[in-house]
């Protein structure tokens, strides 16, 4: 395999405060890749770097073989790098259908004129039918239950046929049954050729899905490998899995 993202040598600092810290890392185009470490070593800051959020105070970022100069969430989502939040964003006001057609590279225009062709809804609803969510299509996305919003928002990103999507957090919150359907539709996607990074704080998930997995502590990388190398590593059990 070959890196579809290389992050090299990033820094950010938020007044005395290194966030991250000289890291450097790659994903492999195809894997599912982990990025773990403990609350403060820069997990979400790096995603926000990497996904155009922050701007790095130095450092560069690759991404499917083409380094990023300005780096925003638009045109890296063109490009075919997206990402979910830790707590979901969706359009409460809108529709279950109406997000998943603002997700894809529809125009806003399209949907406020109510002239979602037919095709474009046999996509989105193919889409909601894949995470079970196409009997609600036509309910409020506000009034769904906060496991649904999370699948919600992940069906929305994958409107984009995304290269990458960086999942923050994806099963925080949500009961054991809503884990199992976000496992499945991780590696369902992958298996599609779609190649992931995840932060993501239950170990058991991660140990069983995730390979390679990266550990950062203080903003740099201290540890890359397979999950049972890194479930033996000296340095991982002292900063974050034997805490």
């Amino acid at each position: 395999m070959s890196a579809l993202l290389r992050v090299e040598n990033i820094v950010k600092k938020f007044g005395g405060i290194t966030a991250v810290n000289s890291c450097s890392f790659e994903v492999e185009k195809g894997s599912i890749t982990a990025l773990i470490g403990p609350n403060g070593s820069g997990k979400t800051t790096a995603f926000n770097i990497i996904t155009g959020y922050l701007k790095a105070d130095s450092g560069t970022i690759e991404f499917d073989g083409k380094k990023i100069t300005k780096p925003t969430p638009a045109s890296l989502y063109r490009a075919g790098l997206s990402r979910t939040f830790q707590q979901a964003r969706i359009f409460p006001e809108l529709t279950v259908l109406e997000n998943l057609v603002i997700s894809s590279s529809f125009d806003w225009k399209q949907l406020l004129g109510m002239r979602v062709s037919a095709k474009d809804r046999i996509r989105a609803m193919t889409t909601l039918e894949e995470f079970k969510l196409d009997k609600l299509h036509d309910l409020r996305a506000g009034d769904l239950s906060y496991g649904q919003r999370k699948l919600l928002e992940f069906a929305s990103v994958l409107m984009s046929n995304p290269k990458l999507v960086l999942l923050d957090e994806p099963t925080a919150g949500v009961n054991p049954v809503m884990i199992e359907t976000m496992e499945k539709h991780i590696r369902d996607r992958n298996k599609a050729g779609v190649t992931f990074l995840v932060v993501e704080h239950d170990m058991q998930l991660v140990m069983r899905l995730c390979n390679p997995v990266i550990v950062l502590d203080h903003g740099a990388k201290i540890a890359q490998g397979a999950p049972e190398e890194i479930q033996s590593n000296p340095q991982v059990l002292e900063a974050y899995l034997g805490s």
